[in-house]
């Protein structure tokens, strides 16, 4: 019986042998080769680069739009400056002739509106709150008024809007006023009175 036992044993003792050098075999073969491969990074290395490359480009467009950003918002500030200070530089008619406070002949003005009421100059286009009480300052109060101006003197008023000069050419306020004069209406006169405007 105890030759029986001491085979069992050794039989064991060679089955345990035999796993552990099967594993040391494949643990060679795994981690060995593994360390001894050689991985190539080159391509990840190009790509990173390709990347790096590619923020760069973006930085220096963003960098460059925003240049051209304030560049064009100073530009607009300075002529929008030249617009409201500077008399004698711009044409705001096309005349020719640069602006100046003494171009023109000013139309006939009124001290007040006829009646006390006042056409509602909002009704023309371009013409909103602070631009009625500009033409009321000036003495014009009614539709009529602005209809009848000969080119001399909308040369004149257009000199002569304050903060606004060229607008009244822009925005052909004598041919709105005419319509207007007549008891006749526009679209943005009609959306102007519905209280769609202001």
């Amino acid at each position: 019986m105890f030759r029986e036992w001491g085979f069992l044993i050794s039989e064991m003792v060679v089955l345990i042998l035999l796993v552990a050098l099967l594993g040391f075999f494949v643990g060679w073969l795994i981690w060995g080769r593994w360390s001894s491969m050689n991985v190539d990074t080159g391509e990840a290395d190009r790509l990173r680069r390709e990347l790096d490359a590619c923020k760069a480009k973006h930085f220096e467009k963003d960098a460059r739009i925003a240049a051209l950003g304030a560049e064009a918002s100073a530009s607009v500030s300075a002529a929008h400056e030249a617009d409201v200070t500077s008399e004698g530089v711009l044409d705001y008619d096309g005349d020719g002739i640069l602006q100046g406070e003494n171009e023109g002949s000013k139309p006939a003005t009124l001290d007040g509106a006829r009646d006390d009421v006042a056409d509602d100059l909002k009704q023309i286009k371009a013409i909103g709150p602070k631009m009625d009480k500009i033409c009321n300052a000036l003495g014009l109060y009614h539709f009529d008024q602005i209809a009848a101006w000969t080119p001399d003197e909308e040369a004149w008023v257009n000199a002569n809007l304050e903060g606004f000069k060229g607008r009244m050419i822009r925005d052909q306020w004598t041919v709105q006023a005419k319509l207007l004069a007549a008891g006749g209406e526009t679209e943005f006169s009609k959306r102007a009175e519905g209280g769609d405007v202001y």
